[in-house]
């Protein structure tokens, strides 16, 4: 009986809003971290710009989990409502915690592997704000909701083997330098940089949930 009339119950569709408002700061701090691997004068702002998108994050998670709780009648299962903002956020978590790590040792001279990293970055960004776009209709989306879950699964595997290339080239060039300390910070931005995008992969493995239960 109780199922029956939920699902005559209008509703909440604020949540598709809070998702994609998620979603544009997460592409914002990617278009940062792009900007922050050029290098030179410019990194010490454009970490302040990936704090402050996180920090825009922050707020936005905690709107959506306080809905989850006020909310009769929600799109999908609480649990996906939660899952998803907090993968969401931990995205762009993990974008200010490379930025951390980038002014913790002053590094403003970045690798070209980790160029292409971020590039990376910056797509899977985009492509995820727009399946998040696509969550409201995501019956009807569903065919284009899994090509997204296929793409970022490729992009993950792409990016796992330039994070590897890349710190193979940074070791022969730290050897030859004799530059222990060059080869220990590098290997940490490559490290957080990976984690970035398995964060991605997480936002996408979620929405995948999401459309087996629902769509």
């Amino acid at each position: 009986m109780l199922g029956w009339f939920q699902a005559l119950m209008p509703k909440e569709e604020r949540f598709f809003d809070l998702f994609s408002a998620h979603a544009e700061t997460l592409v914002k701090g990617a278009e940062a971290l792009r900007q922050l691997l050029e290098g030179g004068a410019e990194v010490a702002a454009c970490c302040e710009q990936i704090v402050r998108h996180e920090h825009e994050a922050d707020v936005i998670a905690r709107e959506t989990l306080q809905a989850v709780r006020r909310t009769f009648i929600t799109p999908f299962d609480r649990s996906d409502i939660k899952g998803l903002a907090t993968s969401l956020d931990d995205a762009i978590d993990q974008m200010q915690k490379t930025a951390k790590t980038i002014t913790l040792f002053e590094v403003t001279e970045f690798e070209p592997r980790m160029r292409e990293m971020s590039d990376i970055i910056s797509v899977v960004a985009e492509r995820t704000l727009e399946a998040v776009g696509m969550l409201r209709s995501m019956r009807e989306k569903a065919g284009p909701l899994h090509a997204f879950v296929e793409e970022v699964t490729q992009l993950e595997e792409k990016a796992d083997a330039i994070h590897d290339q890349g710190l193979k080239e940074l070791f022969v060039k730290c050897r030859g330098a004799k530059d222990p300390l060059g080869f220990i910070v590098g290997r940490e931005v490559y490290s957080h940089l990976e984690k970035v995008v398995d964060r991605f992969e997480d936002v996408a493995n979620r929405i995948s949930g999401i459309l087996i239960e629902h769509a």
